[in-house]
Order: structure tokens, then C-alpha cells, then sequence
């Protein structure tokens, strides 16, 4: 497992591109609340804005997951811890004002970066200070 990026992976890395190329900037794998242990992929600290970009097989994804074909048994309980501390994760999030913004790894780069846009504009165009 030591193989597997935890960061700058290849979904990720696309999706960072289009977004610094629409002019957002933003922070990468930082942690929005302080007090939790859960790390985002990017971070829009003005605007609250979390998003986390999720492997189809980490995260068990309803369109790609295969279960595996050995150990079944433990992998099946990984990817369970997985998406409940997803949800832990978007509650905590959730109530402490920010918005989330979950990212298949499928997912066409160009709609993600535009969902991202979208939420982080959208945000700042009603704050007070979206004039300075």
C-alpha cells in the first residue's frame, strides 16, 4: 500500500490545474477545521469551501467498486471505515459552516473544476468583502 498516493494524485492534479487556471487559488491538503484529524484536498479558507477528491475504490464508489477477489473480509470493513468517516467528516464540516464539495475520481475534470468555481464564486459574491 505504500504505492498508493495520498496526494497529488492524477484526478487530483487535473482538477488542481483547471481551478488555478480559472484564477481561484487555494490550499492542498490542509486540514479546514483545526480541531479535526480529516485533511481535504483543497481548501478555500475565504470562501469555507472543502473539497475532497475520492479514489472509486477507496471510497467505494456506487458506479466502479469491485469488491476484491481475496480478504475480502478486511477490505469490505476498509472501505466501510472509509466512507463513514467520509460522512463524519462532511457533518463535521457541514456545522461548522463550510460547504463540501465530494469529487469522484471518474469524474470528468473540466465539470469538477467548473462545481468548484461554481460553489467558491457563488460563496464569495455574497460575502461583504467580495468588493476589496
Amino acid at each position: 500500500m505504500q504505492a498508493n498516493r495520498r496526494r497529488d494524485t492524477a484526478p487530483e492534479m487535473a482538477i488542481r490545474r483547471l481551478v488555478h487556471a480559472s484564477g481561484l487559488r487555494y490550499r492542498v491538503d490542509a486540514r479546514p477545521l483545526a480541531t479535526a484529524r480529516h485533511t481535504a484536498d483543497m481548501i478555500f479558507s475565504r470562501a469555507r469551501v472543502a473539497v475532497f477528491v475520492d479514489g472509486c475504490w477507496w471510497h467505494g464508489c456506487p458506479k466502479h467498486y469491485r469488491p476484491p477477489s481475496s480478504n475480502v473480509s478486511y477490505w469490505a470493513a476498509k472501505v466501510a471505515r472509509n466512507q463513514e468517516r467520509d460522512r463524519l467528516a462532511d457533518q463535521a464540516l457541514a456545522e461548522a459552516g463550510w460547504t463540501v464539495i465530494r469529487i469522484w475520481e471518474h469524474e470528468a475534470p473540466e465539470l469538477a473544476a467548473h462545481r468548484i468555481e461554481h460553489a467558491v464564486r457563488g460563496v464569495a459574491a455574497s460575502s461583504p468583502r467580495s468588493s476589496w
